[in-house]
């Protein structure tokens, strides 16, 4: 096992190595290639007759629209300038007597005109030409056309990130840091070559390449999933086995340096080279809504992002202490609230991943024949209250070390910076759901932040049956067992409903929960996208069974196994998200932060239950 685990890491290696030179970088390459035009616009004496259509422009059925005061070019030069684009030439040509093509021209905010043609009613091209010069830089078909995040845009997501010589180092601090070089052939180790093997995905997605980047995304998943399966089910693995967890060989001292290092730079790069993308945008805008007593769910977000109350009202809540503090100023800008939000959800997480390093350790269990006492320390520290209370909170070094090393991984994984850099919602999911597995021992406080999550982003419901059973698995022949788990079970319960019931009181009372129900769970199921192989697919029937599947997941780890430890409900935990993403029809990179902190738990298992 230990040959293939090695096998499987070096290839993994290899190809990583082989894309990540050349193709990470290429988003800046994308526009050049893609515009299909010359650098000049297009003289009216320039356009050849023959290649256009009666009349000499193609039709606009809704007419051209007004010049804006501060544009250089007409519509009508738009248009002239988009008709002689190679693609929309090549696309005449195979025009037949039974198709038609017409127009639409529209003004943008980024002072662009986009000029879309319609190919017998349905969107087919979309050719951008700058208001000012007159050039078109940009030409789509395809996804591309009606997806903006499919184009390639360089500084769209990701930003400096995109660039190899960022990604890659980072992904080298991650990979050696956590890389045991006194025993190299472990499966563990695969892991974090699969994690970053993600970056084969975006590499294709930087290059407007969807219909190779889609693809890529599902085996590391499925991977990912069949490893938190068997340590979720099987428990820890023998030393060399497939459960055994990370033992990094980076010392103490380094590693703590690293991270106070990574996180300077993480926030660093938030605050100087960022964007905030439709959701942070959406957040700001829900909690600017909260803030003046106003309805979220009413369809009166703004035009320039009129599906942003698709999310739970737990999302726009978590957003209100930073807009209140930085205030919507009305338009798409910086949204510094949303930059402080995200900064904060990923200080969060950190926090939690320590808290969920020293949970581990309080729950240790001796090795067999181990004196139980032998790691206690020898007396009670003094150096007066504040020193003893932290000797309670921060029991031995290597329960520091298991929290650090959780830490570490988060900040120096490249996806988790990813969220941050795009100052989405992603990383609030992340927070939350590390804090409950942390908090995991109160069923109160674990029903209440599952709850929280739910509402915020609904995919970490189907987590409900996993938490509310806890660490024991219902078994109906074990009485004694089913009646000590209807008190913890009722207290989770009574957490869930009540802080469910507190988030969905604002809905209700403005416009109602049906309307709640129409714009958020409902438009998120009859959502299309081509971000995944059901959008791309006629894949149905094989959507069908791994829903199926991934609900049966959800009912089977409320009875088995009927004994897990904590480690055990992290791997059960990342498996059900990971199975969530597998479904949806709309999936990106920033959804990789939600399984990653119960994921981390899984992957320092053998440690964390041994220190």
């Amino acid at each position: 096992m230990r040959r293939w685990a090695t096998i499987l890491c070096v290839a993994f290696c290899a190809a990583l190595g082989a894309a990540g030179l050349g193709v990470l970088g290429s988003a800046s390459i994308a526009t050049a290639t893609d515009t299909g035009n010359s650098s000049a616009p297009v003289s009216e004496s320039e356009v050849d007759p023959s290649t256009a259509l009666p009349g000499g422009l193609t039709e606009v059925p809704s007419g051209l629209p007004d010049k804006p005061a501060d544009y250089a070019i007409s519509p009508e030069e738009a248009l002239r300038v988009a008709d002689q684009n190679p693609k929309i030439l090549e696309r005449k040509s195979e025009l037949t007597s039974k198709d038609r093509l017409t127009a639409s021209v529209s003004a943008e905010a980024v002072h662009v005109w986009e000029v879309g043609y319609f190919l017998n009613g349905e969107k087919v091209n979309l050719v951008i030409v700058d208001g000012d010069t007159g050039v078109a830089t940009d030409s789509w078909t395809g996804s591309a056309v009606d997806w903006p995040m499919a184009r390639g845009k360089p500084g769209q997501f990701g930003h400096i990130l995109n660039a190899p010589y960022v990604w890659i180092p980072l992904a080298l601090i991650f990979l050696l840091g956590l890389w045991d070089f006194r025993r190299w052939r472990k499966w563990v180790h695969l892991d974090l070559v699969v994690l970053l093997s993600f970056g084969l995905s975006q590499a294709f997605f930087n290059s407007a390449d969807i219909g190779v980047s889609v693809p890529l995304y599902y085996p590391p998943l499925v991977y990912l999933l069949g490893r938190m399966l068997w340590i979720g089910f099987r428990g820890q693995g023998n030393d060399d086995g497939p459960g055994e967890g990370l033992r990094p060989s980076m010392p103490v001292w380094l590693m703590t340096a690293a991270v106070i290092g990574l996180l300077i730079l993480r926030i660093v790069a938030n605050v100087a080279d960022s964007g905030v993308i439709d959701v942070g945008y959406a957040g700001v805008i829900g909690a600017d809504k909260i803030g003046d007593s106003q309805p979220i769910y009413d369809d009166s977000f703004p035009d320039d992002n009129q599906t942003g109350d698709t999310y739970g009202p737990a999302n726009y809540f978590a957003y209100v202490p930073f807009e209140q503090v930085f205030p919507w100023s009305g338009s798409w800008d910086d949204l510094p609230a949303a930059h402080a939000a995200s900064i904060f959800f990923d200080l969060f997480t950190v926090a939690g991943l320590f808290a969920l390093g020293l949970a581990l350790v309080r729950r240790r269990r001796p090795r067999a024949g181990e004196d139980d006492d032998a790691e206690a320390p020898s007396a009670e520290p003094g150096g007066g209250r504040i020193r003893r209370r932290l000797a309670r909170w921060f029991p031995d070094r290597r329960a520091n070390v298991v929290g650090l090393t959780l830490v570490f991984a988060w900040v120096a994984y490249p996806y988790t910076a990813f969220s941050m850099q795009g100052n989405s919602n992603d990383e609030l999911i992340s927070a939350l759901l590390v804090w409950s597995l942390a908090a995991f021992a109160s069923p109160f406080a674990r029903g209440s932040l599952l709850a929280t999550a739910t509402m915020a982003k609904f995919a970490p419901l189907p987590l409900f049956p996993l938490y509310a059973t806890g660490e024991r698995g219902i078994d109906f022949r074990d009485r004694a067992g089913l009646r000590a788990m209807v008190k913890p079970g009722l207290i989770f319960l009574a957490g869930f409903v009540l802080f469910a019931a507190l988030f969905l009181a604002y809905p209700a009372v403005d416009p109602g929960l049906s309307e709640f129900w129409d714009r958020t769970v409902k438009s998120q199921l009859d959502r299309e996208s081509p971000f995944s192989i059901w959008g791309q697919a006629d894949l149905e029937w094989l959507h069908t069974i791994v829903k199926v599947g991934v609900v049966a997941l959800g009912l089977l780890v409320a009875f088995r196994p009927k004994r897990r430890t904590l480690v055990q409900i992290g791997a059960l935990s990342a498996a059900l998200i990971i199975g969530v993403e597998i479904t949806l029809e709309h999936w990106f990179y920033l959804y990789i932060p939600w399984f990653l902190g119960a994921y981390l738990l899984a992957m320092v298992a053998r440690d964390a239950d041994r220190v």
